[in-house]
């Protein structure tokens, strides 16, 4: 097979390459013709769902690669035209000196882990500018959402179940930190081990800070929610991937701002 991807409307003997092999799969295409067509189209997102794909009905390198018609399943690769001009227009705040210091981490950890798609790309630099648009891992602050009334900082979150904290002083010693505001013990526990070198997080939690740690704690992060952010923005709604990773739509303006500059930008 000659084409990478394959869509609604392609016509050719790779689409009746791709037809067969959804039929060989008993994903029925209708006339094995060469026409992408409804038919096609629906066999094609019918697999996908049945094999834990995004269901978008373009025939690309993952799809090809679970219907064996793809040596391997690898995006393609939109790092590449993201510099530092590229990122400074999506973070019109963000001292340039940042960008250039820790830009490199955080793509290197993208291609690490298989992320150096555009969309996902673009999650990563979204999710930055939401969280930590200085482009530099910071650890949260104190507010009204984590600290009630005259009591100790991050009181709100001592006895939070859903982070797997246990009391005191949980709360503050798991707050968020890095780019993705890496938050609660279960959190800190969980990605440690998975990260590139691994460290404990939970005897030594400022490590969420350091930039080459916590390029790779968002792209982990990211990446464990991969299929269902694309699902989310593939309906255009950025409420719901954004929630994927925040838990909430806190940051979303900045989120969607740089996501779109970036969408138009980044080939």
């Amino acid at each position: 097979m000659n084409s990478t991807v394959l869509k609604s409307g392609d016509t050719g003997d790779d689409v009746i390459e791709l037809q067969r092999a959804l039929a060989a799969h008993n994903f029925n295409p209708g006339d094995v013709d060469g026409q992408f067509g409804p038919a096609t189209l629906a066999a094609v997102i019918s697999f996908q769902k049945s094999n834990g794909l995004l269901a978008d009905g373009i025939a690309g390198p993952r799809t090809l690669f679970a219907l064996g018609l793809a040596p391997d399943d690898t995006l393609a690769d939109a790092t590449g035209s993201v510099s530092v001009h590229v990122v400074s227009q999506m973070f019109p705040a963000t001292p340039v000196q940042n960008i250039r210091a820790n830009l490199p981490p955080v793509l290197e950890a993208l291609v690490r882990r298989t992320l150096q798609d555009k969309t996902m790309v673009l999650v990563a630099l979204g999710t930055i500018r939401a969280e930590t648009e200085g482009f530099v891992p910071i650890s949260e602050g104190v507010s009204k959402f984590n600290t009630s009334p005259d009591q100790h900082p991050f009181d709100l979150y001592d006895y939070r179940a859903d982070l797997g904290n246990r009391g005191p002083p949980d709360g503050q010693t798991f707050n968020g930190r890095g780019f993705i505001q890496l938050t609660g013990r279960a959190h800190y526990q969980e990605y440690g081990p998975r990260l590139n070198t691994p460290v404990d997080l939970v005897a030594d939690p400022e490590l969420a800070n350091r930039p080459d740690i916590a390029a790779d704690l968002l792209a982990l992060f990211i990446g464990d929610r991969q299929l269902p952010i694309k699902d989310a923005l593939m309906h255009g709604n950025f409420q719901a991937a954004r929630r994927l990773v925040n838990g909430g739509t806190n940051g979303l303006d900045r989120f969607v701002d740089a996501y779109q500059i970036g969408d138009r930008l980044i080939g």
